[in-house]
């Protein structure tokens, strides 16, 4: 069996592995790295155009991110922790467009204003509170908001498109929204990785073992799916940014930081029209409010889509419950993911989510008519034959043991990094926002488990270069937030007001 060593071994080849990849070269072009991937092609799970919504996730449009209060306030935190995450992608895709390691823009990120759109007197306050929440503050000061029809006509026609005029209605814009092909800057990434020396990229590989060697290195086995030879990466540093299929993978790895954590997989399918007269009557990503028991991946939104040059329109996610932890995947992920460390916090949150479970049922027992009257509160003029149905990736959110509450286990929504407590391996698990904070939590791993690095003057100064506001708070330095973000909606072409023809 060969056996090769690197600096570090990347397994798979999405979002999350080709960022902290592209990262790592740019601060040290000489450290060796190996990338395995499972499949045949990079990017074909979550991260592929059409498994997800490609939203620049920055909380303009995302209610989700801004939950009521019992008092009625607005929660605005975890809406400003996205947003200043995302300004780091921006800025770190900015530099890459720059330097020509990324292509022209638009072969990966289209401007696309988002929106929030809400009906009813109730909903309608409470958009306008949001709203006077967020535009006060410089990170959210171009948000617009309106509930007269004429204006919304204007920003939405498709959505205001014979819609009842006695209706309340209200909706929010940011004109600078923006459309990700999280496929296609993955792809785009490692193409350029693949030409860097000291870089390898594996694919049909699985992997079959971790064992954690004396001096604190990992030989981690590979089993090639098509040949079915298997061989070996003695790696100093281990990343599993797999997706779902990460949980297996820290489980496999043994280290006592990733016991007691499950996952609950989560399945999405979106409506999809590719007619270009009504296409071209769309540009922007409108999001809803979620239905009572939907978790927050099943938001309704009606996007526009720019995958590979092909506009179409999106309409979903339509949740749905299987035992699958990838598209690809095996309907035994699940089950054979229930150790005994779990077993206790997943049965507590099957126990208590049953609103949950049951919402899922009923959505995966809807009909084609009746996702198509979902639609129609977004769209009055739908046609049931304009839209097909169609499967995005799948999610798995983490399952963890409860310290706050008298409940063995919680239900979580979002991502979170485990960490060896020697920093050799870290794996992220989790979903949304996911990609579109990518490399605020790469650089977080960097600053975890390369701190050896990071104590040279070099590495920091060159992420400083990279990320110019590395280092410093944008929510709290206005002055630096318009410096930084005037030049990645210039350098990214974002700004359709301001971007040259």
């Amino acid at each position: 069996m060969t056996t090769k060593s690197v600096d570090v071994l990347l397994v798979g080849a999405g979002a999350m592995s080709t960022t902290l990849g592209m990262l790592l070269k740019q601060l040290d072009p000489s450290l060796k790295i190996c990338m395995a991937e499972r499949l045949s092609q990079v990017a074909h799970e979550s991260t592929d155009g059409w498994n997800n919504a490609g939203t620049g996730h920055a909380a303009y449009c995302e209610l989700n991110y801004t939950p009521q209060q019992p008092d009625g306030s607005i929660n605005t935190s975890k809406a400003f922790s996205i947003n200043s995450a995302f300004e780091i992608s921006l800025q770190f895709w900015s530099w890459l467009v720059e330097h020509s390691v990324l292509p022209t823009p638009h072969q990966f990120i289209n401007p696309t204003p988002h929106m929030s759109f809400v009906w009813g007197e109730e909903n309608v306050q409470f958009l306008r509170k949001r709203y006077e929440a967020l535009s006060a503050t410089p990170a959210f000061s171009a948000m617009e908001y309106s509930e007269d029809p004429e204006v919304l006509r204007q920003w939405m026609p498709l959505v205001m498109q014979d819609r009842d005029p006695a209706e309340k209605i209200a909706a929010t814009r940011v004109r600078y929204g923006s459309d990700v092909n999280f496929g296609a800057l993955a792809r785009l990434m490692t193409e350029y990785l693949r030409e860097q020396p000291e870089f390898d990229l594996l694919l049909s590989r699985i992997v079959t073992d971790l064992d954690k060697q004396a001096d604190g290195s990992w030989i981690v086995t590979l089993k090639n799916t098509e040949s079915g030879a298997k061989e070996q990466v003695k790696a100093n540093f281990v990343f599993l940014g797999a997706g779902g299929g990460a949980l297996p993978l820290l489980q496999k790895s043994g280290i006592s930081e990733g016991k007691g954590y499950g996952g609950f997989p989560v399945s999405g399918q979106w409506l999809v029209c590719r007619k270009p007269e009504i296409v071209s009557k769309h540009l922007a990503k409108v999001y809803g409010k979620a239905a009572i028991g939907a978790p927050p991946m099943s938001v309704p939104h009606l996007d526009t889509r720019i995958i590979d040059g092909e506009k179409a329109l999106l309409f979903g996610p339509f949740a749905g419950f299987t035992t699958k932890f990838l598209k690809q995947g095996s309907l035994l992920d699940l089950p054979l993911s229930i150790r005994p460390s779990n077993i206790a916090p997943m049965l507590s949150v099957a126990v208590h989510n049953m609103d949950l479970t049951r919402y899922l049922i009923s959505e995966v027992m809807q009909s084609h008519k009746s996702r198509v009257e979902a639609l129609r509160y977004y769209f009055p003029d739908v046609k049931d034959e304009d839209w097909e149905l169609a499967y995005a990736g799948q999610r798995v959110q983490i399952i963890k043991k409860d310290q706050s509450s008298s409940r063995l286990g919680k239900l979580e929504f979002g991502t979170e990094v485990i960490t060896a407590g020697d920093c050799s391996l870290a794996a992220l698990l989790g979903a949304s926002p996911g990609a579109s904070t990518s490399v605020n939590t790469m650089i977080g791993i960097i600053e975890q488990c390369f701190i050896q690095h990071l104590g040279k003057e070099e590495w920091k100064e060159r992420l400083k270069e990279i990320i110019p506001s590395y280092g410093q708070s944008l929510n709290d330095n206005p002055e630096l937030l318009h410096q930084v973000r005037e030049r990645t909606l210039r350098v990214l072409e974002l700004d359709q007001q301001h971007t040259p023809a």
